[in-house]
Parts: C-alpha cells; sequence; structure tokens
C-alpha cells in the first residue's frame, strides 16, 4: 500500500496549542504531514516566516513523521512538489468551514488528485487563534496554556524589542 503524505498549510503566527493538537492527530492519520508555512506578503505577520519555521521545527520534534517547510504561491503547486496526496485543515466554527469549503473546492478543481481532510481541533482549543493570541498577548493578557512557552518567550521578546 502507498504511503500518505499530507500538507498542513498555515500562516502559523504564531502557532498555537490548537495548530499542535491537529499536528499531533494528523500524524497518527497519515505517513508523513508537511506543516507547510505560507510565505504571504500580503499579511503584516509579527514573526518572520524562518521565525515560525523555527518555533515549529522545534515543537514538532518528537514526532518521526512531521517536517517543517515554508511556502509561496499555489498550495496544489507545494503539494505536487511534496507528492502529497491530501491537504490537511483544521475548522473550529461555521465561518471556518465557509472559507474552508472555498478553497478546497478551488484546490479541487485545480488538482483533482488532491484530497481535502478536515479536523476538528480539541474542543478546548476550538476559540484560539494566531490573530486572537496576538491580540490578547499585545493588550496585556495571559496566553498561557494557548501556545507553547517558547511561543512566550518569543511574544515577550518582540514586544519588548518595539517598546525599545
Amino acid at each position: 500500500m502507498d504511503k500518505v503524505k499530507a500538507i498542513y498549510p498555515g500562516s502559523f503566527d504564531p502557532m498555537t496549542h490548537g495548530h499542535l493538537d491537529l499536528i499531533a492527530r494528523g500524524s497518527r492519520i497519515f505517513d508523513h504531514l508537511v506543516v507547510a508555512v505560507l510565505k504571504n506578503s500580503a499579511k503584516h505577520a509579527l514573526f518572520s516566516v524562518p521565525e515560525r519555521v523555527e518555533m515549529l521545527t522545534e515543537s514538532v520534534a518528537g514526532f518521526g513523521n512531521v517536517s517543517v517547510a515554508a511556502f509561496d504561491g499555489l498550495l496544489v503547486d507545494f503539494a505536487r512538489e511534496q507528492q502529497a496526496q491530501a491537504v490537511m485543515r483544521g475548522i473550529r466554527a461555521i465561518s471556518d468551514y465557509e472559507y474552508e469549503l472555498q478553497m478546497a473546492l478551488m484546490n479541487q478543481r485545480l488538482a483533482p488528485e488532491l484530497e481535502t481532510v478536515f479536523l476538528m481541533p480539541a474542543a478546548k482549543y476550538s476559540f484560539v487563534s494566531s490573530r486572537l493570541v496576538k491580540e490578547v498577548f499585545q493588550l496585556g493578557g495571559s496566553v498561557d496554556g494557548l501556545v507553547p512557552e517558547l511561543v512566550i518567550a518569543r511574544l515577550q521578546r518582540r514586544v519588548n524589542s518595539r517598546e525599545s
């Protein structure tokens, strides 16, 4: 039987425990999971792509079948380069589903051989988003338990460097 490789794309700015929950579950479903950090110059990111790749790489080091890469352009082109058969996406709410369905259908049109698999995060992470984490942290709120400690340390350094 062929091994199934999946791509888990996103901005991961910053990564959250919700992302890591999906990565852990995806690593059990697929033979290999590539966590793919999107280089999107249209979005103003808090962390650079290399910083996001570094944080993710450190966080997934314990998984033998998970790797991290960066990409730009069309996801379907990256998936073909990686010889992936599936795209894994997380869905927290109906609003996510509407957007993700449109993307999945476009990807299906562009690459009919590529399947999209939707996973829901654990209930305790269903409200967590990178955007919300950044907003809460920048306003002085606690994000403990929502992101790994290494992300909190990076957030503190980033905010402190802006204040200097």
